[in-house]
């Protein structure tokens, strides 16, 4: 794969992308699991396959949108769920929980009629739930490479307000912190993250990547910011480690990367257990 590298592009584009998403996806995916929101990313997901589905869908009903990127319409959907999620916690205040299953309950119905009216699977949409190596366009790096510097500069600017939301909302919205202002960016961002990284991963997989990395730097992290920087390393391990066995053994990079972060976390789970025995 090195070799192959330098000379296709496809390569270049999966290996980069692969890079990026190691990235942002557990540096948000620690707030999302702080913030106890860990079955957001399903939901969302769940959501983007909606919008795939419908783009395909008009693209082999009716030619309409043939040639145009099924992300764009990936991220539409996303967006829209994460406003619905966002609308309806502030429905259901006492049971916010609801509004997750809901999206996500919505989001599978959706995508179950798309595929149906499209008389089954085909090739895309099978690369878009379980990720492909071959798939992502120099496009879709361009693209994510946008949605990451966002993040990055959202978190940088936001990081004192998004840490206080997390361990303390009570205590933020005394102190003046705009949370619903903030809660809104962060959960678009969360929605532009998992839309962005379904190339690589897959739809049905990429809440793992932002949930792995974080459950196995919890193990052994003793600080905030430390559990950012391993969840990070984490991720980037899975992310690069899957994408070359996938290459060489010919499995789904989306699978073969869960496995890897699942494998990491036995192994800081069992480095966690051994060390407690030890003091």
């Amino acid at each position: 794969m090195i070799s192959g590298l330098f000379q296709y592009e496809f390569l270049q584009n999966a290996f980069l992308t692969g890079i990026i998403i190691g990235v942002m996806a557990p540096l948000l995916g620690v707030f999302v699991v702080v913030r106890r929101l860990s079955l957001i990313a399903d939901a969302l997901s769940h959501v983007t396959l909606a919008g795939i589905a419908f783009s395909l869908l008009l693209e082999k009903k009716l030619g309409f949108l043939s040639g145009l990127n099924p992300l764009y319409m990936g991220m539409s959907f996303s967006i829209v769920g994460a406003l619905f999620i966002e609308r309806l916690r502030n429905v259901y205040k006492h049971y916010q929980e609801l509004a997750i299953p809901i999206i996500l309950s919505g989001g599978i119905g959706l995508s179950a009629i798309f595929i149906s009216i499209a008389d089954g699977f085909n090739t895309d949409l099978f690369s878009y739930l379980f990720g492909s190596v071959s798939a992502v366009t120099r496009m879709d790096l361009w693209i994510i490479i946008g949605i990451c510097l966002l993040v990055i500069i959202a978190i940088i600017v936001l990081y004192k307000e998004l840490f206080l939301l997390s361990f303390d909302e009570e205590y933020a919205r005394a102190s003046g912190i705009p949370a619903k202002y903030i809660h809104f960016i962060f959960i678009l961002l969360v929605a532009l993250v998992i839309a962005a990284s379904m190339r690589i991963v897959g739809i049905l997989l990429v809440s793992s990547l932002m949930t792995l990395p974080v459950a196995a730097s919890i193990r052994i992290a003793t600080g905030f910011k430390q559990t950012i920087l391993f969840s990070i390393l984490f991720g980037e391990a899975a992310v690069v480690g899957g994408l070359f066995l996938s290459y060489y053994l010919d499995w789904a990079p989306g699978g073969t990367i869960v496995l890897l972060a699942i494998l990491i976390l036995i192994f800081t789970i069992v480095y966690r257990n051994i060390r407690l025995r030890m003091v």
